[in-house]
C-alpha cells in the first residue's frame, strides 16, 4: 500500500488499484497545487507494478468526490504567468493519468466539479451514483474563470460541441442520469455498489469511445466547418446579450474551445492555459471569488457569536398567499421540515400546496426527483384554518398583509397557542420589527425573516434583530434559514431594513430620470447594460406598484424626505395600474402584449403626463440610480444597519441583483474611490437638490482615502 498525505494506492487480489482520496480536516476533497508530486508519487509505484490490471480513483469522504480546486491558491499569483502556470501544472497532471497503459476509471459520489470533473474526465471512463448529492460540472465561469486543466479540450469530446459549451458558458450542473444520458458517466449505480460497478469496468480494459451520438442538425452544425463557425457565432451573440459584454470569462471560453476543435488538443490546452491566467488577473474575477470566499465565510457564522442554534424540528406559516406558499416550500423541500399553514380560509391553503405541487411536478417530469420523493416531500405540507398543530412548532414564520395591528395579533395568537420558545419570525418587508414586537409577551422571541419574491429562486433572506432579541434566536433563525437553501444577512432593526432601503432610492431615481421625459425603455436597458438582470421599470411592474406605494410612506415617515416617492405615481395607482399582477403597469400584459419582444404600455405617458424626450446617455441614466444605492448603503453601515461591507455586498448582490462582477456596492465603491463617488454626489446635488447629498461615513473616507477593503 502506498500512502501520501491526501492519497493511498491500495491493491486488490484481484490486481485492481483502488486510488483514495481523503484530505485530512477536510469535510470536501478540493485539488491543491502540491498533489502534483504526490500524484507523480503514485504513479511512479503503479507503473513499477506490472501485475496491475487496472485502477478505480475514489474519494474517501462520505458525500463528495472532489468540490473543484481550492480557488484561495489563486489569490497569491501576482501575475498572468503566475497563474498561467498553476493551469499548465493541473493539465499536465492530468495528461499523465490518461497516458497510463492501464485503464482508470472514476467512481464518483457526491459533488464532482471544476478540477474534479476535469480529473474525472481525464480517467477513461466514469461511474457516477445515483444519489441526489452527485452532481458534475464545470462551474468556473461563476467565479470569472474557466476550466484550466484540460476541461474546455475534454468535455466537448464527450458530451459534443453544443451540450459542451451550455455546460461550461453557464456553469450548469448535470445530475448522475443526465450525466449518463449527456456521455460525460458510462453508468450509474446505487451507492452501496459503486467500487464493485467501478472494478468490475476497469477489468473490462479501456472502453472504445464512439462519436458523440448527434441528430442531422447537429452533425452540420459540429461537424462542418461552416456548421461550427455559425454555432460559434451564435453562442457569441447570445452571450453578449445575456452578459453586455461586462463579464470577459465567457468569451475566452468560446475563443479558446474553437482553438481546440480548429487546431487540435495541444493547442487547445496552451490556449486555455494562457486564458485561465488572463483571467485569473481581471478585476472581475477578483470580485467574483471574493463573493465565493464571503459566502464561504458566512455558512460558519451563527450570527450569533458562539451561541450554538436550537434544533427546528417542526415550522408554521402563517399565510397561504405568494410568500407564504413560497416559505412553506423551502421548508419541506430544502430543509426537509415539516410544516404547517394557517389561512383565514381553505382556498388560500389549496393554493399555498398547490404552489409545492406544480414546483415538485416539474423537477419530476424532468427526473431531477422519483415519485416517492417528491410525495415525500409533499407530505411533508399540511394545512389549517385554526391554530391545531401548531402546539409543536419550533418557529412560526409569519407572511400576512403589512399591516402592524395584524402582525401584533399574530404575535399574541402564536403566544397563546404555542410553546414559551416557539420564535415568532416575520416576514415583513418594511415595517420595524421593535414595533411588531411592542405588545409581546415574550418579545425576545420575535425576529424579522424577510424573504424576497420568490421564495424558492431568490437566495437571501435578512435575519432582523430587534434590541429585544435573544441571542438563541437569532442563532436559531440563522440556521433555519440556512437549511431552506438561504443566505441569511443579520441586520439591525430599522424601517426597509438594509436590501429594501437601498433598493427604494435606486428605484426612485429611475422614476424622476422617468419624469423628465426619459422613455421607460431607455431607463431599463441602460440599468441591464450596467450588470443588473432587469431594469428599474421592469422590476417595479414585477413587484407591484402597489407595494411600492405602501413601503414609500414609512420610509419616508422613518428615515426622511430623501425617501418620498414622486407624487406623479399616485396617478397610475389610479388608473388601475399595479403592474404584471394587474396586466397593466409600464408595460403591455395579457391580450394587449404581442409575442416575444416586450412592449411599454405608451399610454402610461399621458398618465403621468409625460412626454417622451430622450436626452441623457446611458451612462448618465445609470449612474445617477446606482449612485443612490450606493450612498445609503453607506449610510446602512454607518447607521449600523449591516455589520460589515461584506454583508451589505452580499445583500445586495443576492437580494436584488447587484451585479456581481462589480463584487457588490462597497467594492464597487472602492473600485470607483471614496472622493470620485463624493464629487458625483456633490456635483448632483447642487443640480437636482438634498436627496443627493452624501453620506457621512463617505465625505470622511474620502477625506482621508480610506477603503472599506483592505
Amino acid at each position: 500500500m502506498t500512502t501520501t498525505n491526501s492519497f493511498s494506492l491500495q491493491i486488490r487480489d484481484d490486481n485492481v488499484g483502488v486510488i483514495t482520496m481523503d484530505i485530512a480536516g477536510e469535510s470536501m476533497n478540493v485539488l491543491k497545487a502540491a498533489f502534483a508530486d504526490e500524484i507523480s508519487q503514485l504513479l511512479s509505484d503503479i507503473k513499477a507494478n506490472s501485475q496491475l490490471k487496472g485502477l478505480v480513483f475514489i474519494s474517501g469522504k462520505p458525500d463528495s468526490f472532489i468540490a473543484g480546486a481550492d480557488i484561495s491558491m489563486l489569490d497569491g499569483c501576482k501575475t498572468a504567468e503566475e497563474a498561467q502556470a498553476i493551469g499548465r501544472m493541473g493539465q499536465q497532471m492530468f495528461d499523465q493519468l490518461e497516458q497510463l497503459p492501464i485503464p482508470l476509471v472514476a467512481a464518483i459520489h457526491g459533488p464532482c466539479l471544476g478540477g474534479g470533473l476535469e480529473l474525472a474526465m481525464a480517467c477513461h471512463a466514469r461511474v457516477a451514483t445515483s444519489d441526489s448529492k452527485t452532481v458534475l460540472g464545470l462551474p468556473e465561469v461563476q467565479l470569472g474563470l474557466l476550466p484550466g486543466s484540460g476541461g474546455t479540450q475534454r468535455l466537448p469530446k464527450l458530451v459534443g460541441l453544443q451540450k459542451a459549451l451550455d455546460m461550461i458558458l453557464t456553469g450548469k450542473q448535470l445530475r448522475a442520469a443526465q450525466a449518463k444520458k449527456a456521455g460525460l458517466v458510462d453508468e450509474v449505480v446505487p451507492n452501496s455498489i459503486l467500487l464493485d460497478a467501478a472494478v468490475k469496468l476497469a477489468l473490462k480494459g479501456k472502453p472504445k469511445r464512439e462519436p458523440v451520438k448527434l441528430n442531422l442538425v447537429g452533425k452540420v452544425l459540429e461537424r462542418t466547418p461552416f456548421g461550427r463557425n455559425i454555432l460559434f457565432s451564435q453562442a457569441r451573440k447570445q452571450t453578449l446579450s445575456k452578459t453586455q459584454g461586462n463579464y470577459p470569462a465567457p468569451l475566452k471560453i468560446l475563443d479558446v474551445i474553437k482553438t481546440g476543435v480548429d487546431s487540435g488538443m495541444q493547442a487547445g490546452l496552451a490556449a486555455e492555459a494562457k486564458a485561465f491566467g488572463e483571467l485569473c488577473m481581471t478585476k472581475e474575477s477578483a470580485a467574483l471569488r471574493s463573493l465565493f470566499f464571503a459566502t464561504t465565510q458566512m455558512k460558519k457564522e451563527t450570527g450569533a457569536g458562539e451561541t450554538k442554534p436550537n434544533k427546528v424540528r417542526k415550522a408554521a406559516v402563517l399565510g397561504g398567499g405568494l410568500m407564504g406558499g413560497g416559505i412553506a416550500n423551502v421548508t419541506a423541500t430544502k430543509a426537509g421540515i415539516a410544516v404547517r399553514i394557517k389561512d383565514i380560509n381553505e382556498q388560500g391553503i389549496s393554493n399555498a400546496l398547490k404552489y409545492s405541487y406544480s414546483l415538485l411536478e416539474k423537477k419530476f417530469n424532468r427526473r431531477f426527483i422519483s415519485k416517492a420523493e417528491m410525495q415525500k416531500q409533499l407530505l411533508l405540507i399540511t394545512g389549517t384554518t385554526d391554530y391545531s398543530g401548531f402546539h409543536d412548532a419550533d418557529i412560526v414564520v409569519e407572511a400576512v398583509f403589512e399591516d402592524l395591528a395584524l402582525k401584533q395579533q399574530m404575535v399574541a395568537d402564536i403566544e397563546q397557542h404555542c410553546s414559551e420558545n416557539t420564535i415568532f419570525a416575520s416576514n415583513t418587508s418594511s415595517l420595524p420589527i421593535k414595533q411588531i414586537a411592542a405588545k409581546a409577551q415574550r418579545p425576545e422571541n420575535v425576529i424579522g425573516l424577510h424573504y424576497f419574491s420568490p421564495v424558492d429562486k431568490m437566495p437571501l433572506v435578512e435575519v432582523i434583530a430587534h434590541e429585544g432579541t435573544s441571542a438563541q434566536t437569532i442563532a436559531t433563525t440563522v440556521a433555519f434559514a440556512r437549511k431552506q437553501g438561504k443566505t441569511p444577512i443579520v441586520v439591525k432593526d430599522g424601517a426597509g431594513f438594509y436590501v429594501n432601503r437601498i433598493l427604494a432610492l435606486y428605484m426612485n431615481e429611475a422614476a424622476n430620470v422617468l419624469l423628465e421625459g426619459e422613455p421607460v425603455e431607455k431607463i431599463d436597458k441602460a440599468l441591464v447594460k450596467f450588470g443588473f438582470p432587469v431594469g428599474p421599470v421592469t422590476l417595479l411592474d414585477e413587484v407591484g406598484i402597489d407595494v411600492g406605494a405602501k413601503i414609500s410612506p414609512i420610509l419616508t415617515q422613518e428615515l426622511g424626505e430623501r425617501f418620498s416617492a414622486p407624487a406623479a405615481f399616485d396617478k397610475l395607482l389610479a388608473d388601475g395600474r399595479k403592474g404584471k399582477k394587474s396586466e397593466k403597469g409600464f408595460y403591455r400584459y395579457g391580450k394587449t402584449a404581442k409575442k416575444g419582444k416586450k412592449q411599454v404600455d405608451d399610454s402610461v405617458y399621458s398618465v403621468l403626463g409625460v412626454t417622451p424626450a430622450p436626452r441623457l446617455n446611458s451612462d448618465e441614466i445609470s449612474s445617477r440610480c446606482v449612485v443612490q444605492m450606493l450612498n445609503e448603503a453607506v449610510r446602512c453601515l454607518e447607521e449600523g444597519i449591516i455589520a460589515s461591507a461584506r454583508d451589505g455586498d452580499i445583500g445586495a448582490i443576492f437580494g436584488i441583483g447587484f451585479p456581481p462582477f462589480l463584487g457588490g456596492p462597497f467594492r464597487y465603491i472602492d473600485q470607483l474611490g471614496a472622493d470620485k463617488l463624493v464629487a458625483q454626489l456633490r456635483n448632483l446635488e447642487s443640480r437636482f437638490g438634498s436627496r443627493f447629498a452624501p453620506a457621512h461615513l463617505l465625505v470622511q473616507m474620502a477625506e482621508q482615502q480610506q477603503r472599506f477593503y483592505p
